[in-house]
């Protein structure tokens, strides 16, 4: 299988971490930067999923979920509050109301969140980790990032980290790992018709070496001179000979001092019409002057090498390796966008803790990007830019679509004056692009 994926890291869900640079860089496995997590985006969940309530006591519950790990109590959520306090630089938690708590506090749930749904999700897949698996790759850490132990209790120290913390993390971590595995071996596979697809898509221009020619040339931008040196030439095509003339007569840097070789010159890199006069002249024959944009050129091809196409069976296994990855990347980001829809469903946050992934979240359709100034009636200060109310669907432009590209060329949106939209229907043009040739009208049946 293809190597494991990066992603786009949770953002906010990753404040009740480790409280300095220093202290981060060491405890990558411990603090939370687990590349699954990381891929885990915040999504706003529709309202009427219903609301049961959350036990007195706890700050939010997760439905379906092993023991009583769905449920997050006020000591267990002020304590995670603390650990983003300190990750955020704050000395102490700031005071409710305040913007930078409201900010740590969503950090909080999302965090403890995080930790339940891919336990949960482990759970439900069969997946566990033993006390000595997560006692192996504790002590693994240990010896990697502290150089004792009295350093790993100053970090626990500085950091709020318990004990208890850092084996739940590192559990949670190595879930993570099992998960991707499991997700590996459940991504589909290219089929055999798959890979010749892509290879007949692919030939001409990943699998196809251009013929090339080695070329000796004499450029010179007085016509009388680049002359005068096909006639030397003529009488005298030699090696020698050449470096003698190119020497003399030749004004291009680059070939000037070689006796005007130039190796491996491929079909179409040279400007018309020397590029046709190369790839059809015979060796040995000297040709020229042509004039080009450097000057006038005269050239003798030396060596010639044909077009040459690898076949199907020696790149066969390249194709897939590529298709693997691909299909395995798309099964990825479809199952982590299933995965938030899911779990966010069986999501309730207790009244002054909800955050987007609590189905009990009401959103009130504002970007938190855009300006305020987006949604006020009569803004003194006009914004910028403002997002788009709705999501806007990307279509692909027509006969884009290939096995190199499945999503084909993002077809360019923009409005349109008044006015337009009835040009172009009459026009043919409605729907495609600007400066597209309408299909050609099929003839009547008989």
């Amino acid at each position: 299988m293809s190597p494991k994926r990066g992603g786009k890291g949770t953002g906010k869900g990753g404040g009740a971490g480790a409280p300095g640079p220093a202290a981060a860089r060491r405890t990558g496995l411990i603090v939370f930067g687990v590349a699954f997590i990381a891929l885990f985006v915040i999504v706003a969940i529709a309202e009427g999923i219903g609301n049961p309530s959350v036990p007195s006591g706890d700050v939010l519950v997760v439905e379906d979920t092993p023991g009583d790990i769905g449920n997050v109590s006020q000591a267990e959520f002020d304590h995670a509050l603390a650990l983003a306090a300190k990750q955020g630089g704050e000395k102490k938690v700031p005071k409710p109301g305040d913007a930078k708590y409201e900010e740590l506090k969503e950090s909080a749930v999302n965090f403890k969140l995080e930790g339940i749904w891919i336990q949960g999700l482990a759970n439900e897949w069969g997946i566990e980790v033993s006390d000595k698996e997560v006692a192996k790759q504790l002590a693994k850490v240990k010896k990697e990032s502290f150089k004792s132990a009295a350093e790993f209790k100053k970090f626990l120290k500085e950091s709020g980290y318990t004990s208890a913390d850092v084996k739940e993390r590192v559990k949670i971590e190595l879930l993570s790992e099992k998960l991707q595995e499991e997700l590996k071996e459940r991504a589909p596979t290219p089929s055999q018709s798959d890979v010749e697809n892509y290879y007949e898509a692919a030939k001409a221009t990943q699998f196809t070496t251009k013929p090339t020619r080695d070329v000796r040339v004499v450029v010179n931008k007085d016509r009388k001179k680049a002359k005068a040196a096909r006639a030397a030439l003529t009488k005298d095509n030699t090696a020698k000979n050449w470096r003698k003339v190119a020497k003399k007569y030749s004004e291009d840097p680059t070939t000037k001092e070689s006796g005007g070789l130039k190796k491996g010159v491929q079909e179409g890199i040279e400007e018309e019409p020397l590029n046709a006069a190369i790839f059809g002249t015979p060796e040995g024959q000297v040709e020229g002057p042509i004039k080009t944009k450097a000057g006038f050129t005269v050239f003798e091809v030396v060596n010639s090498t044909p077009e040459s196409v690898q076949e199907l069976e020696t790149v066969e296994s390249q194709i897939e390796a590529t298709l693997a990855q691909q299909m395995e990347q798309e099964y990825f980001t479809n199952f982590v966008s299933q995965f938030q829809v899911e779990w966010s469903q069986r999501t309730f946050c207790a009244d002054g803790y909800v955050t987007e992934r609590c189905a009990n979240y009401e959103s009130n359709g504002r970007s938190k990007t855009a300006p305020e100034a987006c949604y006020e009636a009569n803004p003194k200060t006009p914004p910028e830019a403002c997002p788009a109310p709705v999501n806007q669907l990307v279509p692909a432009l027509p006969g884009t679509v290939t096995p190199l590209e499945p999503k084909g060329t993002p077809l360019a949106q923009r409005p349109r004056p008044a006015g337009e939209e009835n040009e172009e229907a009459a026009a043919g043009l409605e729907g495609l692009p600007p400066g597209a040739v309408p299909p050609t009208e099929a003839p009547p049946s008989e």
